[in-house]
């Protein structure tokens, strides 16, 4: 099978706009030339009849008419000749009442019938048409003839040859159809600035290409799982699926500008962040999502770019519930590590017969209901014994604050420990790099009713000025050269606080005698009623 190769758009569109143009000029020609020479004819009919008034007006032409034969040599003939000599007419031709002429141009036709009817012009009215006569066409005027009394006694008939018109008539078309290739140009010029304008606005693609690419588009971006929304050059929205909008929370309308479909301002650097963003991580209303931008070129031009954006909300959860179990892990760890000392002393005791100071030890430890004084709570206590090794290990003293009183269980262990852990180990972290000695992080927990108040002070250097902006931001970290897997701390617990409708805020960025200060409130994490223990405390 033989395949024929299709003209591409644009070619076709110049094709097409120069042939609508040709017979929209050829149509224009064709109607303006026939207007013309209707008009040429009018004219030279009225010539004609001009003509005829101003012979029959000469004086005795009526009388002569009346009293003298038609002959080639009478004075009718010599006078009419006269006339069609000087005015250029084809012919002027004088007849009697009965249609016999006494002029002719031919003078073997002089004292014949004319051919035509002269009966309107014998009843006194003027008569213009284009008609075959002996001479052939011609635009004549006919007018009655009077003698001096002013009765009709013939016609004067005047006609002026038809090739003049259409001399003058195709002169005329000349000049119109040079004109007309003004318009014709441009218009073919204009055609190929389209179809060049087509090319690069469908990139060579033919409508059935284009058709094809449009179906796959709508399959693709319907069935990804990826927000992803294109941009032209200008910042006008050319492509966008439902997840962008939803990760978005704007109506993306195709053709509007970002700037005002209502996309937030975090959002909109993304498409303005250089170098574009690859897999970075972002918080984006409330939601934790990956976004990389990519250009799109032809060449030198821009064409835009499209971000996609991908949502990590879930995955950000579940790996802050891992981090949670892995803190509680360890704080149990901890917990059993302390009640195996605890049980070593009481079994040492018993075995040297020491019973009453076991019996005290055991009411102490009973008393005391946890080993961490002010914190009842086993998941925060544990926590802050196992932080309490961790920064051992790192140099740096945790302390728990004498002004913390927690005398409530929590009742979201998991996103309770995330908060606080975080917080504690940005301060560990901060400590263990400041110049300030002693390396310290002091913690202190408050009960506010059903809300926990968290407040933690390290010794850290503090926190640069241009910095106060960006320390909640996911992957914004201080450590000079290790921005790969840290940064993400202080936003996950902002995160997580404001899922429990309460925060995490910057309190101080640096003081006389401390670096950064932060404080968290996590709205409703507590048991309502107090625990036993913490009754017998108060």
């Amino acid at each position: 099978m033989i395949r024929t190769r299709r003209l591409a758009l644009g070619t076709q569109a110049v094709v097409a706009l120069f042939v609508l143009l040709s017979l929209v000029v050829l149509l224009s020609l064709a109607v303006s030339t026939a207007v013309v020479r209707r008009d040429l004819e009018r004219q030279y009919e009225q010539r004609a009849l001009a003509i005829a008034h101003s012979v029959a007006a000469l004086p005795g032409l009526g009388t002569a008419v009346t009293s003298t034969s038609p002959t080639p040599d009478g004075p009718v003939q010599a006078e009419a000749e006269r006339v069609r000599r000087l005015t250029g007419a084809l012919y002027v031709v004088v007849t009697d009442d009965a249609g016999i002429r006494y002029s002719h141009p031919t003078t073997a036709n002089v004292g014949r019938r004319v051919s035509t009817s002269a009966d309107e012009a014998l009843s006194g009215r003027d008569v213009v048409a284009v008609e075959r006569g002996t001479l052939g066409y011609s635009a004549r005027g006919k007018v009655p003839l009077r003698d001096d009394s002013g009765r009709i006694v013939g016609e004067v008939s005047v006609g002026i040859a038809t090739s003049e018109v259409a001399h003058e008539a195709g002169t005329l078309t000349v000049v119109l159809a040079l004109v007309a290739l003004v318009p014709l140009a441009v218009g073919l010029a204009g055609a190929l600035l389209l179809g060049r304008r087509l090319r690069r606005t469908t990139l060579g693609l033919q409508p059935e290409e284009m058709a094809d690419l449009v179906r796959e588009h709508v399959a693709v971006l319907g069935g990804v799982r990826d927000g992803v929304v294109a941009v032209d050059g200008r910042g006008r929205v050319t492509v966008s699926n439902p997840e962008a909008r939803r990760l978005l929370g704007a109506d993306l309308v195709t053709g509007v500008r970002l700037s005002e479909a209502g996309v937030a301002p975090e959002s909109l650097a993304l498409f303005e962040e250089e170098p574009a963003p690859s897999g970075a991580l972002r918080v984006i209303g409330g939601r934790v999502v990956v976004a990389t931008r990519l250009p799109v070129q032809r060449g030198e031009r821009d064409l835009g770019s499209v971000l996609i954006l991908r949502d990590r909300t879930d995955l950000d959860e579940m790996a802050g519930e891992l981090e949670a179990t892995r803190a509680l892990t360890d704080a149990l760890r901890a917990q059993a590590h302390e009640h195996n000392n605890r049980l070593h002393a009481l079994i040492g005791m018993l075995h040297h017969g020491d019973v009453d100071a076991a019996n005290s030890y055991l009411t102490g430890l009973s008393d005391a209901g946890t080993w961490l004084s002010g914190v009842d709570d086993p998941y925060l206590a544990g926590l802050l014994a196992a932080k309490s090794a961790t920064a051992s290990e790192a140099g740096v003293l945790l302390r728990v604050s004498e002004a913390t009183w927690l005398d409530r269980r929590v009742a979201h262990p998991l996103d309770t420990v995330t908060v606080v852990g975080n917080l504690i180990d940005n301060g560990i972290g901060a400590a263990s790099r400041g110049s300030r000695l002693p390396r310290s992080v002091e913690v202190t927990l408050l009960a506010d009713g059903a809300d926990l108040l968290v407040h933690v002070v390290d010794s850290g250097d503090g926190i640069a000025a241009e910095h106060v902006g960006q320390v909640f931001e996911r992957g914004f970290t201080t450590r000079e050269g290790e921005a790969t897997g840290h940064g993400i701390g202080l936003a996950l617990a902002r995160h997580t606080a404001r899922a429990h409708g309460g925060d995490v805020r910057l309190v101080s960025r640096c003081g006389p005698d401390s670096g950064a200060a932060f404080e968290a409130r996590l709205a409703g994490v507590l048991n309502a009623a107090a625990s036993a223990a913490g009754e017998r405390r108060g």
